[in-house]
């Protein structure tokens, strides 16, 4: 009997002593995986010169179930304060669907700027910043704005080759190099950061402006493929670090982490794309001072975007 109770005691002793091993291996593992987070996030942060304190007013519209709109906001400043709006893009997140609305607003439309004359559009961001551009998009077209993000087109350039360090695949339709700094040729290829940004400000061939909004939304969709790809889940913490520094927005840290790993988790992320104005609904037109502009149908477009983010057959025809 004695002999019994000393095999039993030796073999609880046995499984107590591999049950400490195997939970100093899980404890080492999770502070190797901590350790190697917060050296990547620093490593991303200090890349993009830290967390820069913005002073922007800004009140997002009440969030809607389940969704969260974000006003992506590009501009290339050059050094200046103040700068128009380049680039002004809704994003519609279905945190549900995991699904992706994306609403791209030509620059040169011609709007009614609250405070002040109609302007081209990209101008109310000069004027008044966030807060005017969310205004002016709001009464024109019934847009509920949550959320902002601005980035300068330079930091965009460095944020793609944190986020992608292999490139970004798209298919150049033709030689480009006039006005963007790079020289593209025709054919499908993985672009790093600088060419990203030059396929996506390329305008001077037949479809002018609205080929290179068209271009924005490809190029927006193939970095959305590439970072979301299980190759790239190990820059996630230096991406996450780099967005403090690069990105301008009103989304605290937790908020950006949240969105990054949501979207991972959700699975594969689904993008429906629309350019306002849409066709058939605009005429060019010019005015003293302002120079040529998009006239638009603005009640047609209203409806247009609206049945696009309620998820309804609205297209660009």
């Amino acid at each position: 009997m004695a002999e019994q109770n000393r095999r039993v005691r030796t073999k609880k002793r046995g499984k107590l002593r591999k049950g400490r091993v195997f939970l100093t291996l899980i404890i080492i593992l999770l502070l190797g995986l901590g350790g190697y987070f917060y050296f990547q996030y620093k490593a991303g942060y200090d890349l993009a010169g830290g967390n820069k304190e913005s002073d922007i007013e800004f009140k997002g519209d009440p969030s809607l179930k389940d969704k969260e709109n974000i006003l992506l906001i590009g501009v290339d400043s050059r050094g200046e304060e103040q700068s128009r709006s380049d680039t002004m893009i809704l994003l519609s997140w279905d945190q549900k669907t995991n699904d992706i609305r994306m609403v791209s607003f030509m620059r040169d439309i011609y709007a009614a700027i609250p405070g002040y004359k109609s302007y081209k559009l990209n101008t109310a961001y000069y004027l008044g910043g966030v807060s005017l551009l969310q205004k002016t998009l709001g009464n024109m077209f019934d847009v509920k704005i949550n959320h902002y993000a601005i980035i300068d087109f330079k930091n965009f350039e460095q944020l793609v080759d944190v986020a992608a360090p292999n490139g970004v695949e798209v298919t150049v339709p033709h030689d480009m190099s006039k006005n963007i700094g790079v020289s593209l040729k025709k054919g499908t290829q993985r672009l790093n950061g600088k060419e990203l940004l030059g396929f996506a400000r390329f305008r001077h061939d037949n479809e002018g402006d609205f080929g290179r909004v068209d271009r924005q939304q490809q190029a927006l969709e193939a970095l959305k493929t590439e970072v979301l790809s299980a190759s790239n889940v190990s820059h996630y913490p230096k991406l996450i670090g780099a967005l403090q520094g690069y990105v301008q927005t009103d989304l605290t840290r937790s908020q950006q982490m949240g969105l990054v790993f949501n979207a991972v988790k959700g699975g594969d992320v689904t993008i429906e794309k629309l350019t306002v104005p849409a066709k058939n609904t605009y005429q060019y037109a010019s005015y003293p001072g302002v120079g040529s502009v998009l006239q638009i149908d603005e009640e047609k477009n209203r409806q247009i975007v609206t049945d696009f983010l309620e998820g309804k057959d609205a297209v660009n025809e």
